[in-house]
Order: C-alpha cells, then structure tokens, then sequence
C-alpha cells in the first residue's frame, strides 16, 4: 500500500501562508491542543481525507509556474512524519518549488523525530513551537512570540516572512469564502 497522508485542505494559491504565490496543504491530526488555537477543526486524526504522496505531488506540480513555492501547515504535520519526508523528497526532486514548514514542536522535539534529518534537508524554513496565547504577535508568519524561524537556505530572509500579509480572503470555485493566514480574519 502507497504512504498516504491525511489532509485537511490542499488550497492551490495562497498570498498568507509564505512568502510569495504559494500551495498550503493543512494537515489533519494534532495531539498538541494548543489553547486558542485558530485551526481546531484540523485536530481529529480521523477527519480530512486520506490522499497518497503520488497524488499529493500532482496537486502540487499541477501549481508549478504559479506558484513559487508550498507551505505545510496543519493539524501538527510532524505527526505524519514518515510520509511527509516522502511528500517533501518528491517535491524537491521534481521542482524547484521552496517549501516552508509550520510545527508545533519545538526545535529540540523536532530533532529527536526519527524522520527530521530528511524533512529538514528538503525544507527551506521552519517556523517551530507551540503556539502561546498570551504571546500573540500574529506577524511575520508568527503566531506567538515563543515561535521560532529557522532559515535553511538562504532562499528566504527574514525580510521576506515581514512581507506577507497578515490575512486573506479567499473565495473558493464553488462560492464559499475562506480566511487564511496568521491572522485568519472573523465574521
């Protein structure tokens, strides 16, 4: 049977979510519950939808030429560690597309899973740690002010992150609005 990954939501081109015309794929699953968390709905490990690496890749290449780059978010996306490694391998060798990655874990707790040294090597920033509601920041892809960038390439400047927006709006092909970003807006 293929690695599959759980998905949450794959949305094609986001401004919000990374520096430049990205493709975010959310995650499904976290164990973390980080109170105040904005993407609740991305905690059950039994939502979303199951989705291989093979077709997951071609949801993104299908972007290349629009996009610059994707960003994965979640859920907590270290929490399907071995088929993300397989998803951010594929990504690298068949593109050029930067990828960012957003955790909850910290530094330290993402380097003891077994599966870093590959995530890592095929991840141009990851963006690490809880996120901590009395230490809102909601800037410069930072949730709270106990988050940590870790730059490894030298693709992206912290100059970058400063430059996306804090929110969007997106409306979907069938009519329905999406938020997205640090700072998803509130009816």
């Amino acid at each position: 049977m293929p690695e599959m990954l759980r998905l949450h939501h794959f949305e094609p081109r986001s401004r919000a979510n990374g520096p430049g015309l990205r493709s975010v794929l959310w995650l499904q699953g976290c164990t973390l519950h980080c109170p105040g968390c904005f993407n609740p709905h991305t905690h059950p490990r039994d939502g979303g939808s199951l989705h291989s690496i093979d077709d997951l890749l071609g949801l993104i290449l299908a972007q290349t030429g629009q996009v610059e780059g994707i960003t994965i978010s979640g859920g907590e996306p270290l929490q399907q560690a071995g088929p993300l490694a397989a998803l951010l391998m594929a990504v690298k060798k068949a593109s050029s597309l930067s990828i960012l990655l957003f955790t909850g874990y910290t530094w330290k707790e993402t380097s003891h899973i077994p599966e870093a040294e590959t995530i890592l090597k095929n991840t141009d920033v990851i963006l690490t740690g809880r996120y901590q509601a009395r230490h809102r920041v909601a800037s410069s892809l930072l949730g709270s002010s106990n988050k940590t960038i870790h730059f490894l390439t030298d693709r992206y400047t912290q100059a970058d992150l400063d430059l996306v927006p804090e929110a969007e709006v997106l409306i979907q092909s069938d009519g329905n609005i999406r938020f997205s970003g640090i700072e998803p807006l509130q009816w």
